[in-house]
């Protein structure tokens, strides 16, 4: 397949490469000193699955000299996503499809507004990964995987095709599940949680659930989501709480989040759609969040002044 990554940051970098790796004809829309590197040195990926680089990259900041592809992976920041999409065009060809990849649960709907709905996927992927310096991509945790599917689920030659893609890659697991907007839910469900508590905290994970106090609070964080999710006919496990916490348990020790991350290093952050989006969504079904409403309004400022906006 002929695969476009837009972003090559640890999620793009790192499903990109293992893509690339395997034999795909991957094209990275990357910028600046990173692009730069990648073109120099090719793209280095530090990885508990297996070091690896990509030496014969072609990477791009011009969507118009790429050509038409067969897929896209969207794998910059959820707040980029309208921006990317716009930017998408030149490389769209009659049959090429699309897939969201970055933290959230709106970006299906913001790439059909621009893209049309036909041309869109639900996707999600799982990693702990980031660009530790241009050209270099290091992956520290989680065992990498991704998931995606028609919005409605139903069997398609293109989910195939991707699939297949993704499978002979190594250092990664691929999934097509049988409710993709349910997986993205679940996936926001933990993410936000941690990301949210590990920004206020300006901890990593491992204090974040040893603590009683803040453990409770990522539990509520997460009752919370489960609770918007029901009020907008999204079908959860009843015991998600439960397991997530599982799943959070075995995380590594200074495990953090790129939300996280961002906001303690004062760059612009995806708040608006983790915390920010429990809020909204919360309200339009008039289901109460405080605590993912504490996280949000104690981050928000910082988050403006990242962006350069009036914090007053």
């Amino acid at each position: 397949m002929r695969i476009a990554i837009f972003g090559a940051g640890g999620v793009g970098g790192y499903f990109g490469g293992r893509l690339a790796q395997a034999g795909q004809d991957v094209i990275f829309i990357a910028r600046g000193a990173h692009l730069q590197a990648i073109r120099r040195n090719g793209l280095r990926v530090e990885s508990i699955k297996g070091d690896f680089c990509v030496e014969q990259v072609q990477a791009t900041d011009d969507p118009r000299e790429v050509g038409t592809v067969d897929a896209i992976l969207v794998c910059v920041k959820s707040w980029q996503v309208v921006e990317a999409a716009r930017a998408m065009h030149p490389i769209l060809g009659p049959a090429t499809f699309v897939v969201p990849m970055q933290n959230g649960i709106e970006a299906p709907n913001q790439l059909a507004t621009e893209l049309g709905h036909t041309r869109v996927l639900g996707g999600l992927c799982g990693i702990i990964a980031y660009r530790s310096e241009p050209g270099h991509i290091r992956h520290i945790g989680v065992d990498p995987f991704v998931s995606f599917n028609e919005l409605d689920n139903s069997p398609s030659e293109r989910t195939e095709r991707l699939r297949q893609a993704f499978e002979r890659s190594r250092g990664l697991s691929v999934t097509v599940p049988l409710n993709i907007e349910a997986a993205m839910w679940e996936k926001f469900l933990f993410i936000t949680a941690i990301s949210g508590l590990g920004a206020v905290t300006r901890m990593p994970v491992g204090v974040v659930r040893r603590q009683p106090g803040t453990r409770r609070l990522l539990e509520c964080a997460m009752e919370e989501i489960h609770t918007v999710a029901r009020a907008h006919r999204i079908s959860l496990p009843s015991d998600i709480v439960t397991t997530t916490m599982g799943f959070i348990d075995a995380l590594p020790e200074d495990a953090t989040a790129s939300m996280q991350r961002d906001v303690l290093e004062r760059r612009a952050s995806e708040l608006e759609a983790q915390n920010g989006a429990v809020v909204r969504l919360g309200a339009q079904a008039g289901i109460a969040t405080p605590v993912n409403g504490f996280i949000y309004h104690c981050l928000l400022a910082l988050e403006r002044r990242a962006r350069g906006e009036e914090t007053g």
